[in-house]
């Protein structure tokens, strides 16, 4: 009789192992897919920041134009 009990609790805490596993495995995972975001947030933020440069040097050049044609105010 003293087996039967001893079993339940065995079994028991078998199943609560094997769901923190799978919880320990799904974090592992977010992790990852965190990290992939990060990744691609900064890679945007480069992005960003070279259109933002191209845009400058764009603007300096229109108003390069406009000074020579004579187009701008002043």
């Amino acid at each position: 009789m003293t087996d039967e009990p001893t079993n339940l609790i065995l079994a028991r805490l078998n199943r609560i192992d094997e769901k923190f596993d799978s919880v320990l495995s799904g974090i592992l995972e977010l992790k990852q897919r965190v990290g992939s975001l990060e990744t691609q947030v900064a890679q945007v933020h480069v992005d960003l920041a070279a259109m933002s440069n191209r845009i400058d040097r764009i603007d300096v050049r229109l108003d390069r134009i406009e000074r020579r044609l004579e187009l701008a105010d002043a």
